[in-house]
């Protein structure tokens, strides 16, 4: 036997012989397409992870946004808040985002209770304006209500007047009382002034404390966002007609009602102080009546002013008197477009005096009632009528039980 190591040939029907010592070009190739589709994939990846980095919030919302309009089609319905016994408001309805904080705690009748300064109160108050709806959330409909605020000493006589006025339209209005703060009595749980004080400070007749109380009413009537006019009134006014009048009256009119005329003499430019130039001039000085309706963005525009305030609070004393020639001297600088140039509270100037006439129970019939209702012509949106006034002062308590007698068939309430 020989002892000669030797490869074996290949064999002819199975082709070429595997070769531990030699590379096979077809598995290299495989093997080089099979890395280069590693490290493309990996590149590719790296890339769009990089691009997608670099797109702006915009260039997102471009791109998503006709997925995310079909998420507005799925919006429930409105919420409809609905007080019983309402006027006709036709298109007078306001809507507010219903995830808001503000839609949640201001609206309706909520407590008044509060520990805010001034400050606090009107930085609050200017802010309670209708917001912009947010998407998928429903809305709510705000039926549109009337403050009543009452600068009072004290007690309300012509109470029982009121509650007769106002009865059945429970949704339609909130009622603010400003009393002294060392008056102590309350009103039974039944009556709709119970629990409508608002925090108040002391008021003194001619000085600044005033327009103080003015506008610490309308701060606590702003922090519900339904109410949308809205009135000052004293503890002596009285309403001219029934309550739906008033509403559809106060609604439907384009302008606040807020005196402001250019008095030449002594009472009118006379006391004007020079010191409140030059933000103040003679010319914007202007007078008028204290009892005022406005409408919100009136009052947003009182409880958001703190340049001619803090000039009348340092400049305007006696002969100056603030609750005179604040309101109507802003209006006639910031906003005299929004404004009437009138009154709705009918007073009796004709007796002279640095007060008006008075009103006991001697005097109170239909005929004097309805001159006062009907006994002058103004304008109205754009045209003329004669019912220019809808509350009237100084009627003393005397007067209540004539006025409740004569209530149904004068003003139009009552049993």
């Amino acid at each position: 036997m020989s002892n000669t190591f030797k490869v074996d040939e290949p064999s002819s029907s199975m082709g070429q012989a595997s070769d531990p010592w030699r590379f096979d070009i077809s598995k290299l190739i495989n093997i080089n397409l099979f890395f280069n589709f590693i490290f493309f994939t990996l590149g590719l990846s790296l890339g769009l992870t990089l691009g997608f980095n670099d797109l702006k919030a915009s260039s997102l919302s471009t791109i998503l946004s006709p997925f995310l309009l079909s998420s507005t089609l799925l919006t429930p319905p409105p919420t409809l808040i609905s007080p019983s016994s309402q006027p006709s408001r036709n298109g007078f309805e306001h809507m507010i985002d219903c995830r808001s904080s503000v839609a949640t705690t201001n609206l309706g009748n909520h407590s008044l209770k509060h520990n805010m300064s001034d400050d606090e109160l009107m930085k609050k108050a200017s802010m309670m304006k209708l917001l912009p709806r947010v998407q998928g959330c429903p809305m709510i409909k705000l039926v549109p209500k009337l403050a009543f605020m009452f600068l009072t000493k004290g007690p309300l006589p012509l109470s029982p007047l009121w509650e007769m006025f106002l009865m059945g339209h429970e949704g339609l209005y909130s009622i603010y009382i400003h009393a002294h703060p060392s008056y102590n009595d309350t009103y039974p749980a039944g009556s709709v002034f119970c629990d409508r004080r608002i925090p108040s400070q002391p008021v003194e007749w001619g000085t600044s404390s005033m327009i103080d109380a003015e506008r610490r009413l309308l701060g606590n009537a702003l922090l519900d966002l339904a109410n949308q006019r809205f009135m000052l009134l004293s503890e002596s006014c009285i309403p001219l007609y029934n309550f739906t009048t008033v509403y559809t009256h106060l609604i439907n009119s384009n302008l606040s009602f807020i005196s402001s005329f250019d008095e030449k003499g002594k009472t009118g430019r006379g006391r004007y102080n020079t010191r409140m130039q030059p933000n103040i001039i003679i010319t914007d000085w202007r007078k008028g009546w204290q009892w005022f309706e406005a409408h919100r963005e009136v009052a947003l525009r009182v409880v958001s002013d703190g340049k001619y305030y803090s000039i009348f609070k340092e400049h305007c004393r006696p002969p100056c008197y603030s609750d005179e020639h604040y309101l109507p001297t802003l209006a006639n600088i910031e906003f005299p477009r929004l404004i009437a140039n009138r009154t709705l509270t009918w007073v009796d100037w004709s007796r002279g005096g640095p007060h008006p006439g008075k009103f006991g129970s001697g005097g109170i019939t239909d005929e004097f009632l309805n001159r006062i209702r009907f006994g002058s012509g103004c304008d109205y949106n754009g045209r003329i009528t004669n019912q220019c006034f809808l509350f009237a002062r100084k009627f003393e308590p005397s007067s209540l039980e004539a006025l409740i007698r004569l209530a149904p068939l004068v003003f139009g309430f009552g049993p």
